[in-house]
C-alpha cells in the first residue's frame, strides 16, 4: 500500500473516532438534562465509620441540603452542583471528608466519613474535642466518644462552637503536646489506669489512676516517655514498699527522681 493511501486512511479513521465521540457526548448530555435527580426521599446516605462514632446520620444530611442548597431536587441531573453539595456537607465540623455523585437513576449519592476525636476538654464553661491533627470542634450532643478528658486551667482560648485550627502558636503548641501524650497513653497500661488529666493554677498536669489516692504532677507535657517511665518505677517499687495510699502526691517534673509526699 503506498504511504499516502495510508496517511488517507489513517486520517479517516481519526476522523471517524472523532464522530463517534462527538455523538456519544452529545447523547449522554441530552441522556442528563432529560433525567432529573429525585431528591431527599432518593438521598442516599453512607457514613463510613458509622460503627465507631455516631455524629452523623442520613436525616442530618438531607437537613442539611434542605437548608442549604435548597431546590436540587427536580433538576436535571446536568445541572446539579455536586461541588456545592461536598462544600456544604464537610463544612458541618464533624464531617472529615465527603464525596457526592449522581447515577442515571436521579438518586443522589454521598459517602462521608466523621472526625474522630482523640481528646476531650472542659474548662469549666465549655467543652471541645481535638483530633489527631490539632482540628477543634464542639461537643455532640446526640454522641459522645470515650477519650482522655482534660479539664481545669487549660491554656487554650476557645470560645463556644469554634471549629478549626489554632492561629496563637503557643497555644497550637501546647495542643499538639496533649495529643502526643494522649497519643503515648493509647493502647497501654495508662489508657486504662489514669482516668483524669487536670490542669492546676500553676499550668501543672495533674494525672489522677483509677485506683489509689495518689496524684501524679505531671508538669508541662514534655518528657512524655520518661515521666511514664517512673510512674512505671513508682508503682513497681515504691508502692509494693509502702501500705496502699501511704503518699498523696508523686512529683514526676524533675529527671530521673521521683519525689513522693505524704
Amino acid at each position: 500500500m503506498k504511504p499516502i493511501v495510508r496517511r488517507g486512511l489513517g486520517l479517516l479513521l481519526i476522523l471517524l473516532c472523532a464522530l463517534v465521540w462527538s455523538l456519544t457526548s452529545g447523547m449522554s448530555a441530552w441522556k442528563l438534562r432529560g433525567r432529573t435527580c429525585q431528591g431527599g426521599g432518593q438521598l442516599d446516605v453512607v457514613v463510613t465509620d458509622s460503627l465507631e462514632r455516631n455524629f452523623v446520620r442520613r436525616a442530618d444530611v438531607e437537613k442539611w441540603l434542605e437548608a442549604e442548597y435548597r431546590a436540587y431536587a427536580g433538576l436535571p441531573l446536568d445541572s446539579v452542583d455536586l461541588y456545592r453539595i461536598e462544600h456544604i456537607i464537610q463544612h458541618h465540623s464533624v464531617v472529615r471528608d465527603c464525596q457526592a455523585w449522581l447515577t442515571d437513576d436521579g438518586i443522589l449519592h454521598v459517602e462521608l466519613s466523621q472526625r474522630e476525636p482523640v481528646v476531650l476538654f472542659d474548662n469549666g464553661t465549655n467543652g471541645f474535642y481535638a483530633d489527631a491533627t490539632g482540628f477543634i470542634f464542639p461537643l455532640q450532643a446526640r454522641d459522645m466518644v470515650e477519650v482522655p478528658v482534660v479539664d481545669g486551667a487549660i491554656p487554650l482560648k476557645v470560645e463556644r462552637g469554634f471549629k478549626g485550627f489554632l492561629e496563637d502558636k503557643e497555644q497550637r503548641a501546647w495542643l499538639e503536646r496533649i495529643i502526643g501524650l494522649v497519643g503515648h497513653m493509647r493502647g497501654t497500661i495508662w489508657e486504662r489506669n489514669i482516668v483524669q488529666l487536670t490542669v492546676d493554677r500553676d499550668g501543672n498536669l495533674v494525672l489522677t489512676p483509677a485506683q489509689g489516692k495518689e496524684r501524679f504532677i505531671f508538669g508541662a507535657p514534655v518528657r512524655v516517655e520518661e515521666k511514664f517511665g517512673l510512674m512505671q518505677a513508682y508503682y513497681e517499687s515504691v508502692v509494693p514498699a509502702k501500705e496502699k495510699g501511704w503518699y498523696k502526691t508523686v512529683d514526676l517534673r524533675y529527671r530521673g527522681q521521683l519525689v513522693c509526699r505524704k
